[in-house]
């Protein structure tokens, strides 16, 4: 897509016609497909058969992107929280069958895929079942929480034949579809640098403080620890507080994989060469076992005199602007950064702006590249981007299901940018800078890193694909 000055999206179609119409053009495509349980989807008229697994919080908002879709129909519903699990069924005048444990829906023969948002200690584990089951899988990000999980979980995807779309909902942004068509390196010049912040300032309670105890009585606990050791219940962990927990998640990679992800995507790297993450719990008193404050810093190519460049991504949870230029025009934009010989772009999910390079030192006075702007136009009145786009990825999943073309988050894709996370979180554990082999995917001569990959998981759970 050429881009112009002040060029916006415009898109005046409703949102069920266009979702009517995407479903309508896929179902051309492929009129007679087996579904991932054995079942036939037989075009337009058949509809998809979908179990979700984990229904609070970002459960809820998939479900809520899902049921849009004229051609998906929600047959089954699992949480480890009954009452969760009980809210969700009344969405839905209680026609889908419940259970607590998520073998049981995967058992299933009348489900043809799964939406997997449960806690990130439980994706590789869900969705290796699920491809074993003949299911399809819409999985959240990050998409697991050690570098092994996730190519076990690529692998098992390839082995089973299976459609696996992971949660980076920005690759379906039309917004930010039109950059990677572009190029950050055309656009913008060769771009060095890329920066990406996630401010929230969580001074000075944060996630609070609360001693160990009985869980509730509507939670098994003990499901919803799976391969973690066991230890007792504590209310500032479940049930969403665990992305401040090492054992079960990060902030690194909760918020980390989405921005780096889009600066891996339109710079079209694939690995980094070597990672350098520097923070610590400095100064926010609660619970958490993750940092208050960590810069994560990657280098991609490099070396002596051969192009390489940075990309950044910055947990700032004790202040809250992410300051990602000098112009105070442009820092409320900023959800990534990149800047490049020729200019500078600052892009969020609504909106990007390139600002022109001024000639340096020594060089040939002038403005390098004409400045750009581009607008998202087709968000539906009275509906949140977030949600807009998450709406149009489980429109990708739906569609891929049938053509059984790749998805835009494939999980190769989710696998790479969500290994970028893990790393980061190994090289503040072991506060080094690292090396690290892209096709191997390990650390070079670091013993220690290495044993970080991966972890022993609780009896009688088994990574097996």
């Amino acid at each position: 897509m050429t881009l112009h000055t002040d060029a916006k999206m415009t898109n005046n179609i409703t949102r069920r016609t266009a979702l009517k119409t995407a479903a309508t053009t896929t179902f051309g495509l492929a009129a007679l497909q087996t579904s991932s349980s054995g079942a036939q989807i037989t075009g337009a008229n058949e509809r998809i058969r979908l179990g979700f697994i984990g229904v609070a919080n970002r459960g809820t908002q998939l479900l809520d992107a899902f049921k849009v879709h004229a051609d998906a129909e929600i047959a089954g519903l699992c949480d480890v929280n009954v009452t969760t699990l009980a809210k969700a069924h009344e969405k839905f005048n209680g026609k889908p069958q419940t259970t607590t444990d998520f073998r049981k829906l995967l058992e299933r023969r009348d489900i043809d895929a799964v939406v997997i948002a449960t806690p990130d200690h439980w994706h590789a584990l869900q969705t290796i079942d699920a491809c074993k089951t003949g299911k399809d899988v819409y999985v959240e990000k990050p998409l697991c929480v050690t570098v092994v999980e996730g190519r076990k979980m690529v692998e098992a995807a390839r082995k089973y034949k299976k459609i696996v779309q992971v949660g980076i909902h920005r690759r379906s942004s039309p917004l930010f579809k039109s950059l990677a068509e572009q190029g950050a390196d055309k656009l913008l010049g060769y771009v060095t640098v890329g920066r990406s912040f996630r401010p929230s300032n969580m001074f000075p309670e944060g996630i609070g403080k609360t001693p160990p105890s009985e869980p509730p009585k509507d939670f098994d606990w003990d499901l919803w620890l799976g391969p973690r050791p066991e230890r007792p219940f504590q209310a500032t962990i479940a049930p969403y507080k665990f992305r401040w927990w090492t054992l079960y998640s990060s902030q690194m990679g909760n918020w980390g994989v989405h921005f780096l992800d889009a600066m891996r995507w339109l710079c079209g790297e694939t690995a980094p060469t070597s990672v350098c993450t520097m923070g610590g719990r400095y100064i926010v008193d609660d619970d958490r076992t993750v940092p208050d404050t960590a810069e994560a810093l990657f280098e991609f190519g490099g070396g002596e005199f051969s192009k390489g460049r940075l990309l950044s991504f910055c947990q700032y949870e004790a202040c809250g602007n992410p300051c990602l230029a000098t112009d105070e025009k442009y820092r409320p934009l900023g959800e990534i950064e990149l800047r490049g010989t020729n200019g500078t772009l600052y892009a969020n999910e609504w909106k990007y702006v390139t600002k022109a390079e001024q000639s340096g030192q020594f060089q040939p006075k002038g403005r390098r590249m004409e400045e750009t702007q581009y607008s998202e136009q087709g968000v539906p009145k009275g509906l949140g981007i977030n949600q807009w786009i998450t709406e149009l990825h489980a429109r990708n999943f739906l569609d891929c299901m049938r053509t059984r073309q790749m998805p835009n988050a494939d999980i190769e894709i989710g696998h790479r940018s969500t290994s970028m996370a893990l790393i980061a979180n190994i090289s503040l554990a072991v506060r080094q800078r690292l090396n690290w082999n892209g096709e191997s995917e390990k650390f070079i001569d670091n013993d220690e890193a290495n044993t970080m990959l991966h972890y022993e998981y609780r009896k009688p759970w088994k990574l097996e694909v």
